[in-house]
C-alpha cells in the first residue's frame, strides 16, 4: 500500500518557489528520509502532507486520501512532529498526553502498546510541567502524543535537532521499532548521517529533489576522483585549491576539504607541488570512499558560495 504519494506538487511564497514540482511515493512500513539544509523546503512540504497548507498546483494523497479534498479525514491517519515543541508547556507530561488522546476519541490505555518503550523513559516525570524537560525528553513527549491516536503515517519534521547525540541514537532505535508495526515514516533532518538509518532517502536543496534512492545505492554512483586535503591554513587552502583548474569542486568537510578532480590523470603529487608554490605547509592530501554529504554536494553543485560549509 502506497501511505504517501506526491505528484508535481509546486508551493511558492511571494517570489520564492519553496517546493518546485516535487514528486516521491512512500510505502507501509518504510522510513523515509527527506535530507537537505535549512530552507530546502522539508518544513513547507511536511505541512502539505499533513494537510496544514494547500499546494499551489500538483496532487498528494497520504492513504489514498487527497490532502486537500480529504483533509479532515487525513488528519485522523497522521501524526506530526513539528521541528519546534509545541505542546502545552503549562501542562504536565501526562496532562499533554491525555489532552491530544481525547482529541481524537481515544484513551492512553487503548493505544499504550505504541508508546510504551517511549513513554516509559518519561513516566517518571509524568508530573513535571512539558517546558521544564529537558530536549530529549521533550522529543520523547511530543513523540508520544503523535502516535497515541494510532497513526498510519508519522510525519517527524528535524525531530533530533538540538538533541544530544545519546538521545538521537536512542530516538532512531524507537523509530526502528514503530517501523516494525507498519507505520511509514517521513522524516526530514539537515543531519547527513542520519540518511544512512532511513530505507530510502530525497536529497532536496531549493525546493528541488536531486536524488531518491536508498543511502546505498546513492553512494555507489558517486563516480568522481575523491580526495581530503589538509595544511596548516585551510581557509587560504580552500581558495588556493578552488583556483585549480583540475579541480572540479572543493568543500570544507571537518577539518578537511573534500576535492573532486577534473582531470583523472591529475596526480595528488602534482596538486601537493601547486599548493606548496602557494606557500602551504604540511600538506596532506588521501583518496577517500564518498559519503552521503559528498554525494549531496556533488548532485547540488547549484550551491551558491555561502553554502558550501559543510552542515
Amino acid at each position: 500500500m502506497k501511505a504517501v504519494s506526491v505528484q508535481n506538487i509546486n508551493k511558492s511564497y511571494a517570489k520564492h518557489k519553496a517546493l518546485d514540482s516535487i514528486s516521491f511515493e512512500v510505502a507501509s512500513g518504510e522510513i523515509f528520509g527527506i535530507i537537505g539544509p535549512d530552507g530546502a523546503g522539508k518544513t513547507t512540504l511536511f505541512r502539505i502532507l499533513t494537510t496544514l497548507l494547500k499546494p499551489d498546483s500538483g496532487s498528494a494523497s497520504v492513504v489514498d486520501l487527497d490532502v486537500v479534498k480529504d483533509f479532515k479525514e487525513i488528519r485522523n491517519h497522521v501524526g506530526y512532529m513539528p521541528g519546534r515543541f509545541s505542546l502545552y508547556q503549562d501542562l504536565t507530561v501526562e496532562e499533554n498526553l491525555n489532552f491530544f488522546a481525547t482529541v481524537f476519541n481515544t484513551t492512553i490505555e487503548e493505544n499504550y502498546h505504541l508508546i510504551k518503550d517511549i513513554y516509559e523513559q518519561i513516566e517518571p516525570f509524568k508530573d513535571r510541567r512539558s517546558g521544564a524537560l529537558s530536549g530529549g525528553m521533550k522529543q520523547k513527549l511530543a513523540l508520544s502524543c503523535a502516535l497515541i491516536h494510532k497513526p498510519s503515517v508519522l510525519f517527524l519534521d528535524e525531530p533530533t535537532t538540538g538533541v544530544d547525540p545519546v538521545s538521537r541514537k536512542e530516538f532512531w532505535e524507537m523509530l526502528k521499532r514503530l517501523q516494525k508495526q507498519g507505520i511509514a515514516i517521513l522524516v526530514s533532518t539537515p543531519y547527513m548521517d542520519e540518511a544512512t538509518l532511513c530505507d530510502r532517502i530525497a536529497l532536496i536543496t531549493e525546493g528541488k529533489i536531486l536524488k531518491i534512492d536508498t543511502p546505498k545505492n546513492i553512494i555507489k554512483q558517486f563516480d568522481k576522483i575523491l580526495w581530503a586535503v589538509q595544511s596548516t591554513n585551510m581557509h587560504t587552502l580552500l581558495n588556493d585549491v578552488r583556483l585549480n583548474e583540475n579541480i572540479l569542486s572543493c568543500f570544507a568537510f571537518g577539518e578537511n576539504l573534500h576535492v573532486t578532480i577534473a582531470n583523472e590523470n591529475y596526480s595528488m603529487q602534482e596538486l601537493t607541488n601547486f599548493l606548496a608554490e602557494k606557500g602551504h605547509k604540511a600538506i596532506h592530501i588521501e583518496p577517500i570512499e564518498a559519503n552521503i554529504e559528498d554525494c549531496f554536494m556533488d548532485l547540488g553543485n547549484v550551491l551558491k558560495p555561502r553554502q558550501y560549509e559543510s552542515y
